[in-house]
């Protein structure tokens, strides 16, 4: 896993000292999330959570090569749900993606994949999970920072428009219950993009 991650900071530093090379563009990206929480402890078996994400991005591109990286920062909301009752968080997250764009200049097919940071800004803290599911006593506590891994694929259209899916993998534990860490965020991420 570090060496991974050793690869993309690579990357990034490949395009921050030749800055000429890179095609440079900034834009603004949201889209839809549905998420839910991975116990690695059989306290219960959460729902989706639907949420949305938004906030602005910088993508770099080598054009002939099409390789490049890209970062945002996202406001994010995730979270658990069970019993019709919802646990959400919100996070500011910081995606660092390797980028490979393919195909024509009208629409281009591309894949991406890489580490993300998430920073819990508000939300829920604190959930008395004794309130739903009674033969469990106990608080469910949202951490307050997480990491994880993205992969995804989506189109370029007329060089301006970005449509696409990915799945992010918690790594962090995301949450504890009763002092013991046990819960990742997991879940899938419809995106929209517009690039200047």
């Amino acid at each position: 896993m570090k060496k991974i991650v050793g690869l993309v900071f690579i990357g990034i530093l490949c395009f921050a000292v030749s800055p000429a090379q890179a095609q440079l563009r900034f834009g603004v990206k949201g889209g839809l999330n549905i998420s839910t929480v991975h116990f690695s402890e059989d306290i219960i078996k959460p729902d989706n959570v639907t949420g949305f994400h938004i906030g602005p991005m910088l993508e770099a591109t080598v054009p002939l090569l099409g390789v490049g990286f890209e970062t945002a920062i996202l406001y994010t909301q995730r979270g658990l749900e069970y019993q019709n009752e919802t646990m959400k968080v919100d996070y500011l997250d910081v995606p660092l993606h390797l980028k490979w764009k393919f195909g024509l200049p009208i629409v281009k097919v591309y894949l991406a994949t890489g580490p993300y940071f998430g920073f819990r800004v508000s939300g829920d803290k604190l959930w008395n999970i004794s309130d739903v599911y009674s033969s469990v006593s106990g608080q469910i506590k949202a951490k307050s920072f997480s990491s994880g891994w993205d992969i995804g694929a989506g189109a370029e259209l007329l060089n301006h428009l970005q449509v696409g899916v990915n799945y992010g993998f918690g790594f962090t534990n995301n949450y504890e219950f009763d002092g013991y860490e046990s819960g990742k965020n997991r879940g899938w991420y419809v995106t929209a993009a517009i690039l200047f």
